[in-house]
């Protein structure tokens, strides 16, 4: 028996390795889909042991940070999440520095910023302009790059903030990807924070009529839910 089990675990460690970027890739966009975490748990198990593909690690960094996101609801758990996909993003940036490694490193630092103390979270936004920046140098159409940039300038307090910034990376994110209606949402929420409420409104009317984006199904529909809400109030 004990030699069995031995054999099946060979195996199964060849079946990991032998699967490609493209294929866990895949995997992945349909799991973080569906919000399903057995499905994006596998993908990390998957992904956790590769130490030389630099898109398989950004892959697994990815895969960490959305789980925490959206899978788990105790901090401590999300902040781990965060600290072991900003390791494995900066590792994957050192061996390869493309426009997805640098996205991947850049997102992971963003979430894990809201978790440390303010000064600790000005030094890592500095980071977080340094890995996003050259995501979008490297791919100008990098649409999360720019939402993420986009997010940025909002959601951080002045001085550090830029309205105009905001406005400027999430209509280049709706340019690069019309079809993700996630921008259009966050653009939403810069207006009405902005106090642009026919801005806001357009937005928001714009989240409603298009269809969500079938590599985002979940978070799509839920910026529908939340679109929906934000409208009853400015109406």
């Amino acid at each position: 028996m004990k030699k069995l089990m031995i054999v099946l675990f060979v195996i199964s460690s060849l079946m990991v390795f032998s699967v490609g970027f493209d294929e866990l890739r895949t995997q992945f966009v349909r799991a973080n889909s569906e919000r399903n975490v057995e499905k994006m748990e596998v993908v990390i198990d998957l992904t956790e042991n590769n130490t030389n593909d630099a898109s398989i690690m950004a892959l697994n960094a990815e895969a960490m940070t959305e789980i925490a996101n959206w899978g788990y609801t105790d901090d401590a758990i999300r902040e781990d999440m965060y600290e072991k996909a900003v390791e494995k993003g900066e590792a994957a940036v050192e061996i390869e520095s493309t426009t997805y490694t640098n996205y991947v490193a850049g997102a992971a630092i963003g979430r894990l910023a809201q978790y440390k103390g303010i000064v600790s979270s000005l030094f890592m936004l500095g980071d977080f302009d340094d890995y996003i920046s050259t995501a979008i140098e490297l791919d100008p159409n990098n649409f999360k790059a720019l939402v993420a940039m986009g997010m940025r300038y909002r959601d951080t307090p002045w001085p550090a903030g830029n309205n105009k910034k905001s406005e400027q990376y999430l209509k280049q994110a709706i340019e690069a990807e019309p079809t993700y209606i996630n921008s259009y949402y966050e653009l939403g929420i810069l207006y009405k924070e902005w106090g642009k409420d026919e801005e806001a409104i357009e937005m928001f009317e714009e989240v409603l009529e298009r269809p969500v984006h079938p590599n985002f199904v979940a978070q799509g529909e839920e910026a529908k839910m939340e679109a929906e809400k934000h409208l009853e109030e400015l109406r």
